[in-house]
């Protein structure tokens, strides 16, 4: 199939049409630059500059016939770009006319988007569940008193060396069961989940409430910036971090079996995998290793991509370009896949965790999933 360009009224269609799950599957990727993507993006789209585009295209867009959709600034790189991914052997290539100026011409207010922003799915657990909260200033008291409180900030550990509120620990969203009984190892600890403002707060704070943890537990207002603002300074520098220990591997296990009981977390074998990805034509499956980068570069299973599960979750546009895409993840023990799971599938996706995958590639211990999900 010979480039298209197509008009803002064609995409509309598309983005509404290919919702996750149904539909025809539809790649968008940005093609401005890091810092254009990142002053405003009402599509959320993949944001894949220009210059990086031949060499990343086959990992965010691993589907060669899917349709594919390139915005840009107007500037005409979308169409330089389509003729490099013609050159690559992709089939169905479409350019927004007049790019991201051209979407945004009339406001974009009601334009569908490709996924739903983080902020405002996590805004609506809070209210659907209630997820309780409390301020900086009330969490200062019971600093000042001496109670038995402790902060588990679940962003990046570069974002957390950065500045966290004196005491935290760190445990970025997907490891929040992981590595919870290493870091609050008396059951009446009060735990309060902080990030930079909301979305990971609210989800590390309702990820302990749904899998059961017996602690009190509730989120930081605002995060960081509710700290800051109530004239309150951080504390920076990162802490060591290693793997977490047999028993908080237990008691993330235990826990996330909660977690796969009420969403329904399904697994999946290597060979049906196999098969998914030699399917060229219908499907688009993304392989994702949720384990940190260290981990994943010490050993991983060929083919997959490196997506540590906080990100994927907070962000899953940056790295699964493909709408309506199936996704499987891969873990050691199944804590951190169960997690991002849970979430991921609440948000559309279709997610299966793979299983043993880890083992036979060399790269971890056996894997408990299946006795996880089955047991």
């Amino acid at each position: 199939m010979s480039i298209r360009h197509i008009h803002r009224a064609t995409l509309q269609t598309w983005l509404t049409e290919s919702g996750l799950g149904s539909g025809e599957e539809l790649a968008l990727l940005d093609l401005r630059s890091v810092e254009a993507f990142a002053k405003g993006h009402p599509l959320f789209a993949t944001n894949l500059p220009a210059e990086n585009l031949e060499r990343d295209a086959l990992r965010f867009v691993p589907r060669k016939s899917v349709r594919l959709v390139l915005v840009d600034n107007g500037d005409g790189a979308a169409a330089k770009g389509a003729a490099v991914l013609e050159g690559l052997g992709y089939t169905d290539i479409n350019v927004l006319t007049g790019g991201i100026p051209a979407w945004t011409a009339d406001g974009v207010n009601g334009l569908p988007t490709f996924d739903i922003p983080g902020i405002i799915f996590t805004e609506s657990v809070r209210d659907l569940r209630g997820t309780p909260s409390i301020e900086a200033a009330q969490l200062k008291k019971l600093y000042d008193a001496k109670e038995d409180v402790i902060v588990i900030d679940t962003r990046t550990r570069e974002e957390f060396a950065r500045g966290h509120v004196p005491g935290a620990v760190n445990a970025p969203g997907e490891e929040i069961l992981y590595r919870f009984l290493d870091q609050v190892p008396n059951p009446d600890t009060f735990v309060v989940v902080s990030c930079a403002g909301l979305p990971r707060a609210i989800i590390g704070a309702q990820t302990l409430i749904d899998a059961h943890v017996p602690n009190r537990v509730a989120f930081l207002e605002d995060g960081t910036a509710g700290w800051t603002r109530a004239t309150l300074e951080l504390a920076t520098g990162g802490e060591k971090r290693g793997s977490a220990s047999a028993a908080a591997t237990a008691f993330g296990v235990k826990h996330a079996h909660e977690l796969a009981k009420r969403a329904r977390v399904r697994t999946v074998d290597q060979q049906s995998v196999a098969d998914w990805l030699a399917d060229t034509t219908k499907r688009t499956t993304y392989l994702l290793d949720i384990r940190s980068t260290e981990e994943y570069e010490a050993g991983h299973v060929p083919g997959s991509i490196s997506a540590p599960g906080g990100q994927l979750l907070a962000v899953s546009h940056r790295t699964v370009a493909t709408r309506g895409a199936r996704l499987v993840l891969i873990d050691d023990d199944g804590t951190r896949a169960v997690t991002s799971a849970y979430w991921l599938q609440q948000r559309g996706w279709e997610v299966h965790l793979l299983e043993n995958a880890l083992t036979s590639a060399g790269a971890a211990p056996a894997a408990r999933v299946p006795e996880l999900l089955n047991s």
